[in-house]
């Protein structure tokens, strides 16, 4: 062991080193991949340094989550206390299904999940779990509602109902998956318009479930957003609330992007009334910056938990009360430990210190609109109090720039479309970022442009 202790030191202490000069990797396309590296699979062990060549090169070929360069996904950043507590986690290797197999590390968990919970203003009745990501926490959310909605369903199956679903246009694409996985299927799920602000019309939300109760189908769940993905938009909780009560509808708020704003006495507003859903999920690994993955659901009520994960198996569970066997309230059996990294973040920094993170990202984020605004050369298509900057330079086509970027190993960013527009997106969600760093990338980027005119085949004037 010590000396792969030593290998992963060298390697890391590498690629640290690495990323300030270079802070995106060389790019290998898919057509080179397996001739530019050694990857390949063999009968016979291989001697050591070779190995460690091997692993070393594909390391530092690896694209570059956690510099000041890398825009791209919802996620970035290296937090240091939240790595170390990854680190351990994966030393420790504990499963989290039993107080068993997991002892001391079901008090993080239950720890973290109390104090989350505290923070939503739930009473002692709440309860939630880790999942492996948004689609997941998404797909519980699903199957808690479709049994809610009747509670034999989990023994009998979904025969003779007719469950409908009700999300945004711009809601994540699991909730349609999940339809499909948990028997409701992908027909049976209303994309609702949303308006000039990317929310969910709330007008054509009522509409629908009223047509739907008409023609005798049973609406279960409405899926709202704290964070849609493209704009980052936060669907309206109260109106929705109110419509779910009246027609006893789950209702889920899935703010797998930006649901962290609960942390922070400035942005908690926009999501105003999250006590009054019957389940709420966020990633820690995106807003608070845990490496991934890192996700949570929360419910209003934890015998629901139970009511769609628990099964009774004698050779599993063996000691202790229920609450702390966490595979009765989990979709997974075998689970790696993902809330010690959390904790260790959260335990270092304090509350504050992930609010701090969380309105970093903010500020980051008015940092590149105020530059966007007055610079005539950029135009403008996102919306205030997001980490999801939307915009076009010179009128270049967001795909093509963002893939030159990526190409030639200067940005990464991607792009979206809202209403019938095509636009970078830039996101601000590593909060180890400076005023700088966000400058930079606008520098960078027009510097790129100057030199690529000809290259990205568009009539630009420089």
């Amino acid at each position: 062991m010590d000396n792969s202790l030593d290998i992963f030191n060298d390697i890391a202490k590498k690629l640290l080193a690495d990323e300030k000069q270079n802070p995106v990797a060389e790019f290998v396309s898919s057509d080179e991949l397996f001739d530019k590296l050694d990857l390949q699979l063999s009968d016979e062990p291989i001697d050591e340094e070779r190995f460690k060549t091997a692993l070393q090169d594909l390391v530092l070929k690896t694209p570059r989550t956690a510099t000041n360069a890398f825009f791209n996904q919802l996620f970035g950043g290296r937090n240091e206390k939240a790595v170390l507590g990854d680190l351990l986690a994966v030393m420790l290797n504990n499963s989290m299904y039993t107080y068993k197999a997991a002892g001391t590390q079901v008090g993080v968990e239950k720890v973290v999940l109390n104090e989350v919970c505290k923070l939503i203003g739930w009473d002692e009745n709440a309860g939630g779990t880790f999942a492996t990501g948004g689609s997941m926490t998404n797909f519980m959310s699903m199957l808690m509602a479709r049994d809610a909605s009747n509670n034999a369903i989990s023994n009998e199956g979904m025969s003779q109902q007719e469950l409908v679903v009700y999300s945004s246009i711009e809601s994540h694409y699991s909730i349609a998956k999940n339809a499909a996985f948990s028997g409701i299927g992908k027909d049976n799920v209303r994309n609702i318009a949303t308006d000039s602000l990317g929310r969910i019309d709330v007008s054509e939300l009522q509409k629908e479930i009223v047509m739907d109760i008409k023609i005798g189908k049973k609406p279960v769940l409405v899926n709202l957003t704290a964070g849609t993905t493209v704009l980052g938009a936060f669907d309206p909780i109260e109106e929705v609330a109110e419509i779910c009560k009246a027609h006893n509808i789950w209702l889920h708020l899935d703010g797998a992007y930006c649901g962290s704003v609960l942390f922070s006495d400035k942005y908690k507003h926009l999501i105003k009334g999250v006590e009054l859903v019957d389940s709420f999920s966020f990633n820690a690994h995106k807003m608070i910056g845990t490496p991934l993955t890192c996700s949570l659901i929360l419910v209003k009520e934890k015998n629901y938990l139970f009511d769609s994960f628990t099964n009774e198996a004698s050779y599993l569970y063996q000691t202790d009360r229920d609450e702390f066997n966490l595979g009765k309230t989990s979709l997974q059996c075998g689970r790696r430990n993902d809330a010690l990294k959390f904790w260790t973040l959260w335990k270092s920094v304090g509350t504050k210190g992930l609010e701090n993170i969380v309105d970093k990202q903010f500020e980051l984020a008015n940092v590149a609109r105020n530059y966007i605004k007055n610079n005539d050369d950029y135009t403008f298509y996102g919306i205030e109090d997001s980490i999801s900057i939307c915009f076009n330079y010179k009128d270049i086509p967001a795909q093509k720039l963002c893939a030159k970027l990526y190409e030639e190993s200067e940005l990464l960013v991607g792009y979206g479309s809202f209403q019938g527009n095509e636009f970078i997106r830039l996101v601000t969600i590593n909060a180890q970022n400076s005023e700088q760093d966000i400058l930079n990338f606008f520098k960078t980027l027009e510097q790129f442009v100057e030199v690529h005119m000809n290259q990205l085949n568009v009539a630009v004037e420089i």
